[in-house]
């Protein structure tokens, strides 16, 4: 039986939360999987051994009851316009709840003047969750997930086809990690907050890679030759307008032609790749190929057909003729804070300060 006292899961059911839980379960951890319904993964969570709270995560009623009895949690804000409501809220919450200890999921990109409003929201949440002095925070900082690019494996599948506004394809920028792995690194700063108090850690994948890389391996993962297209953000947008991916909101896709630009000037390759999965995580990251693989296993509509082939080409149809949405619009909707003079990650000296190698974390090149 583990020694570890009950662990809050936040976003239980979401990419990282979802594979904390389970990790922490694996090692008998007791978890409180925090979860805005009674579903799949929910049911899951529940038959690992996870006490399922459901929840209204914006709420402080309900983090107040969700932290009573714990003392370690993994914060994790959803993808969504009132990500800093949620961080305040819990970190009110936590204040009252006295934690010990609060693993929380940041951003690389994370800079005070940045043109997203999530990333700055972001970087002012970090501040917040480390104000109380008796409460020691641990920060896990990923960069562009490997899942991103799994928006695109239909159209891969079906089409031969990934297209993405990743710029040039020979280049490499980015070392995917897999939700499994950011989960790792989460969950050693869980089980032993006394060595990983104070500490940010970027867990990455093995490697970095080229757009054309990673879609050589999602081809070889599929069975199929693939090939990598790059397009322009408006054609991005109106793509996810057109099939738009669950667990991204409107306001959230506003941020990823932000996020894509920052892609194509270098910042996600920044003192990439890093030891962070296996030196603090415990293993070696996976491959891009692995995870691939591991989506195709349990996805089998991905398997080539005539009519899945079809369908694909009527969605990819419907894209081109789909008007995009008009991000200044949507940002004035919204009443986004704008910044009179936004700055990129590599633009802001203070990022570049901040970013820099890590004496115990150092980077190593790539194979």
């Amino acid at each position: 039986m583990s020694t570890t006292p009950k662990i809050l899961v936040t976003s239980a059911a979401g990419k990282t939360g979802f594979q904390v839980a389970l990790q922490l379960r694996e090692k008998d951890v007791p978890v409180r999987a925090f979860v805005r319904r009674q579903d799949a993964r929910a049911d899951r969570l529940a038959a690992a051994g996870a006490e399922v709270f459901i929840g209204n995560q914006y709420a402080l009623t309900d983090l107040r009851r969700a932290m009573n009895g714990v003392q370690r949690a993994y914060q994790c804000a959803p993808t969504a316009p009132n990500g800093l409501h949620f961080n305040a809220t819990f970190s009110a919450a936590a204040y009252e709840a006295r934690l010990e200890h609060v693993v929380s999921l940041g951003q690389w990109l994370s800079s005070v003047d940045h043109p997203s409003l999530f990333t700055r929201e972001v970087y002012i949440s970090d501040i917040l969750i480390g104000m109380r002095a008796e409460m020691s925070v641990t920060i896990v900082n990923p960069g562009w997930f490997a899942d991103n690019y799994l928006m695109g494996i239909d159209m891969a599948a079906h089409l031969g086809l990934l297209a993405m506004p990743l710029g040039d394809g020979t280049v490499k920028k980015n070392a995917p990690p897999s939700n499994e792995d950011i989960a790792r690194v989460a969950v050693a700063a869980l089980m032993d907050p006394a060595a990983h108090a104070g500490r940010t850690y970027r867990p990455t994948g093995p490697v970095l890679m080229s757009p054309n890389e990673i879609a050589s391996a999602m081809g070889r993962a599929l069975g199929r030759k693939v090939t990598y297209r790059d397009i322009s953000d408006r054609m991005m947008l109106k793509a996810l307008r057109a099939v738009p991916p669950s667990n991204y909101s409107e306001a959230a896709v506003s941020q990823l032609a932000i996020y894509a630009e920052e892609y194509r000037r270098g910042a996600f390759a920044v003192n990439a790749p890093t030891e962070a999965v296996a030196t603090i995580g415990g293993q070696a990251p996976e491959l891009f190929e692995a995870i691939v693989r591991r989506t195709v296993a349990a996805r089998p509509d991905l398997a080539r057909s005539g009519l899945r082939s079809l369908t694909a080409l009527g969605v990819f149809a419907k894209m081109l003729v789909t008007r995009p949405p008009d991000l200044e619009r949507m940002a004035a909707d919204r009443d986004f804070v704008q910044l009179k003079t936004p700055r990129l990650c590599q633009d802001d000296p203070s990022w570049r300060k901040s970013h820099s190698p890590d004496p115990e974390n150092t980077p190593r090149e790539a194979a």
